[in-house]
């Protein structure tokens, strides 16, 4: 059995230019599932499709370009080229107020996601980072606030499902996040571990509605969220056995799960990238985000394929875990399907833009951070 070859269908790396190196090229050769796309990597559409495009030539099998455009402070790609897209709040206050340019919320947030969509694909893109299933109950969490749909389970639900439809229905993958539930937080999980206390009770009645409508919707991928849930595991959600049983047995989601970026410090400084690969493999993720570093992506790789030869990651749920990650590659592009000369014609288009004048008012806050860009190139 060739483990390190299952070993990099379950690792998605970041690449550190607009333009990746040859020893990046060297990494996509080795078989990785995919590569995520940050602001470091955007210059203009047909940029971004030829980044696209040479990645996946570079591939042995299937590649999936990903990238976080949630709307609002997390878009990668924005204007002039690409579409300035409303928060996920600001679809949630539409909601509330019963709709808006002839349309109910969630028809809005469907077509949003298809309108997302469209952009990516041109681009080559075929996985986003969204929705943010999280629900909005603590205003001084300094990560989600207006990245979610809202206060109200239900409404987050319902929104983020229609996102997530609208997205898949234009053949790019959604990934629904963070699991179990990143809204009440008051730590931010790049710089620390945040904890929480809630029962299960709790997370039933709040934090778990929405994964559950994406479970029985079909979404294709969920993210798990580096926090420790005190009430059921001493581990982070994205390293816990426990966690991972919520998400199969008791929610029922039988899509892909990839955990956040293991560079983040509530991990790495813990317990070590390469080694959080695959304890987090060990609990039951389909693959791991490994953002940044070229080294640790390698050895994120090695110590997967490492784990499942020698121990203790179980051999069986590496295929589990590789097989996963194989049905979510259907949404990948072949190279050959990503027009690099046409891209800029279908992003940013008058229509879009028209429809979402209707939606969105000018921000309170223009300069507010982007919370996910926490180490910029």
């Amino acid at each position: 059995m060739d483990y390190e070859k299952l070993a990099a269908r379950c690792v998605i790396a970041g690449i550190q230019g607009p333009t990746p190196t040859p020893e990046e090229l060297d990494l996509v050769r080795r078989g990785i599932a995919g590569v995520i796309l940050f602001k470091r990597n955007v210059i203009e559409p047909g940029q971004v499709a030829e980044l696209s495009r040479t990645l996946k030539a570079a591939a042995p099998g299937p590649l999936l370009i990903a990238i976080d455009q949630e709307g609002g402070r997390v878009q990668r790609l924005r204007p002039p080229h690409w579409t300035e897209l409303p928060s996920a709040r600001r679809l949630g206050e539409l909601d509330a107020a019963g709709g808006a340019a002839g349309m109910n919320g969630t028809a809005i947030a469907e077509k949003v996601g298809l309108l997302i969509a469209e952009e990516l694909s041109a681009c080559g893109i075929d996985q986003d980072y969204a929705p943010v299933l999280d629900v909005d109950t603590n205003p001084d969490n300094p990560v989600i606030g207006d990245r979610s749909f809202g206060r109200d389970p239900a409404r987050v639900a319902r929104l983020g499902t229609a996102l997530g439809k609208g997205l898949e229905a234009g053949r790019v993958a959604s990934c629904g996040k963070h699991f179990p539930g990143h809204g009440d937080t008051s730590q931010d999980s790049h710089l620390t571990l945040p904890r929480l206390a809630h029962d299960r009770e709790r997370l039933w009645q709040v934090e778990l509605v929405p994964f559950v409508a994406a479970a029985r919707a079909g979404l294709a991928s969920v993210m798990t969220a580096h926090i420790r849930f005190e009430a059921f595991d001493r581990l982070p959600a994205t390293l816990s056995a426990e966690a991972m049983k919520l998400l199969r047995k008791d929610v029922e989601f039988k899509g892909a799960c990839i955990s956040d970026d293991l560079e983040m410090k509530a991990i790495a400084d813990t317990y070590g990238v390469a080694d959080g690969a695959e304890l987090a493999i060990a609990a039951g993720a389909d693959a791991v985000l490994v953002c940044h570093t070229l080294k640790l992506q390698h050895d994120s790789v090695e110590s997967i394929a490492r784990g499942a030869d020698a121990g203790p990651l179980s051999r069986d749920r590496l295929r589990e875990a590789a097989a996963r990650v194989e049905k979510l590659l259907q949404f990948a592009r072949p190279a050959t399907a990503v027009d690099p000369a046409s891209a800029a014609a279908r992003c940013g288009t008058k229509e879009h833009r028209d429809f979402v004048a209707k939606l969105t008012t000018p921000p309170a806050v223009a300069s507010q951070r982007d919370p996910t860009e926490w180490r910029r190139a």
